[in-house]
């Protein structure tokens, strides 16, 4: 029976799991394109490798210290992001499988026949760990067929799959504990989050007990193509079977359907709860707070970050100023100005996100049902839509001018002056909020048109924003971008772009026809 649930786990992730895995393997030969087209010679690589060690910005970015090496330097440049992606890619497909399958009361079906109260969470973490392991496994079969060295390429693999696996044990704690699959996953990527941020930061300031200490930075400490560490690989394994362990002891000792962490009940009255808008505050406040102080948080760190704003000046043979360049700006501008943008931007398509996830809350509450039990009383369809849309839209644009604060006042005080810093950097970071609202319009056009594939439209729409922009586009050889995301027509006024309101009116344009076509659609298809 475990073998049958495991295959139906299997069936189940066979529109995901591959979408990861390819992504991954795609990643990891564009670094190494990247690497060969901007590095290649001897001497350029060489230019690279002195920025980067002597500036803590460029060493936290990618994990420490680098050196002149072709598989050093891609897997220095992308292991980052393949590592958190693929611990984000296990702990999402363990909470799919077990707590979400509890709540949605297809685990209970599914033990009304002869299976161990154990076996779901068996299955899952099979699966699970099937997908770690494919996922390192491809990075590092594809490196071996460009030429890379075999056994550095095999140990990136390795690192790869590591965090696959301490992520994934890391969800199946946090599916015991917590009552929801929602809770269980803001548990499980907070754990994610607090990890890269440990492991930043330890490789920013130098302090090793931070890196140490954080589950992505025990997949750096392989050092793939350069020590080959495979003896660190035994901290996250470790770490992982003792997890797993937890989490099977702690499956032991709750109910079916609870979690260890009881749900909090809400008051009994509710007289503040007067209409849609009102409703859709209550029901998302918690998650924009939550955004909130994310982004602070993320503001504050590169407001402090500013602090080696000169490193990025001075570079030797001016390779900085020529990293930053890409981002926009007036010709001559100061490298300083150049990374504010480019931080603005990486802001810009974070805080994006945001109205995707809320989109896709529309949707969950469709078929869950409480949208149908709302629209019983004389809140109609478009009304109950229209209150998470104004809610959407408020909660962007306060999470881009949290974001345009903490950043612009830290890095005043810090580096530049109060006077006129903070207001410059906060009316560039305001003037990417129709980009975003762009892209929650998209998102919502998809969903009245077609809603059972408006959650993996929404996500297409906004990785394709995040890869086709200023952002990512270095990495493929596009400094600025393409045509093909809506923050590329900001103007970059921290640099000296002169403003023009065009882009941002055609961008609300934009939004306001594809919301109506969405909200039309809404209106004449099916509900629920």
């Amino acid at each position: 029976m475990n073998g049958r649930l495991v295959r139906l786990a299997l069936r189940r992730e066979r529109a995901i799991a591959p979408w990861w895995i390819i992504l991954l393997g795609v990643m990891a030969l564009v670094m190494v394109s990247y690497i060969r087209r901007n590095m290649g010679t001897p001497e350029k690589m060489a230019g690279y490798v002195e920025v980067i060690n002597h500036n803590s910005f460029f060493r936290a970015l990618g994990g420490g210290s680098v050196v002149a090496d072709l598989g050093f330097m891609a897997a220095w440049r992308s292991g980052g992001f393949l590592y958190v992606m693929n611990g984000l890619a296990a702990l999402m497909a363990v909470i799919r499988h077990t707590r979400a399958d509890e709540e949605t009361g297809r685990t209970e079906l599914i033990r009304a026949g002869a299976l161990s109260r154990f076996a779901p969470l068996t299955a899952a973490l099979l699966v699970a760990g099937g997908v770690s392991l494919a996922g390192g496994a491809v990075p590092a079969l594809l490196l071996i067929a460009i030429g890379l060295d075999p056994a550095g390429s095999l140990a990136y693999g390795a690192a790869i799959a590591a965090a696959g696996w301490v992520f994934g044990a890391i969800a199946a704690v946090a599916a015991q504990l917590a009552s929801t699959a929602r809770t269980a996953r803001i548990i499980s990527l907070t754990v994610l989050g607090a990890a890269y941020i440990l492991r930043y930061a330890g490789d920013a300031t130098g302090m090793s007990w931070m890196k140490d200490i954080s589950p992505i930075g025990w997949s750096h400490l392989v050092v793939p193509y350069g020590g080959d560490h495979w003896w660190a690989l035994a901290i996250p394994v470790a770490a992982g079977a003792a997890l797993v362990a937890l989490a099977y002891r702690l499956l032991g000792r709750r109910d079916l359907g609870a979690g260890l962490i009881p749900e909090r009940q809400g008051p009994e009255t509710a007289p503040a709860l007067r209409g849609p808008i009102s409703l859709s505050w209550r029901l998302n406040r918690g998650l924009l707070l939550k955004w909130g102080a994310g982004i602070a948080v993320f503001a504050a760190a590169a407001g402090g970050a500013s602090t080696i704003a000169g490193q990025l000046a001075n570079a030797p043979g001016g390779v900085g100023d020529q990293l930053l360049r890409g981002f926009g700006g007036r010709p001559g501008a100061h490298a300083i100005d150049y990374g504010i943008w480019a931080l603005i931007l990486i802001f810009a398509h974070v805080i994006a996100l945001y109205p995707v996830l809320m989109v896709q809350r529309l949707r969950a509450e469709e078929t869950s049902g409480r949208a149908e039990a709302v629209q019983a009383t004389p809140v109609t369809r478009l009304r109950w839509a229209l209150g998470h849309l104004v809610i959407t839209g408020l909660g962007t644009a306060a999470l881009s001018a949290i974001a345009g604060l903490v950043f612009g006042t830290l890095f005043a005080l810090l580096v530049g002056d109060p006077s006129s810093d903070i207001t410059r950097i906060l009316a560039g970071t305001l003037q990417t909020v129709p980009g975003a609202w762009l892209v929650g319009a998209v998102c919502l056009f998809a969903y009245g048109l077609l809603p059972r594939a408006a959650v993996p439209v929404s996500w297409l729409v906004w990785v394709a924003v995040a890869v086709l922009g200023r952002v990512a586009g270095p990495l493929y050889g596009l400094w600025g971008g393409t045509p093909f995301e809506p923050f590329h027509y900001v103007p970059d006024t921290v640099a000296g772009e002169p403003f023009t309101p065009v882009p941002a009116l055609i961008m609300i344009t934009l939004s306001a026809a594809l919301l109506a076509g969405g909200l039309l659609a809404l209106r004449r298809r099916d509900f629920g």
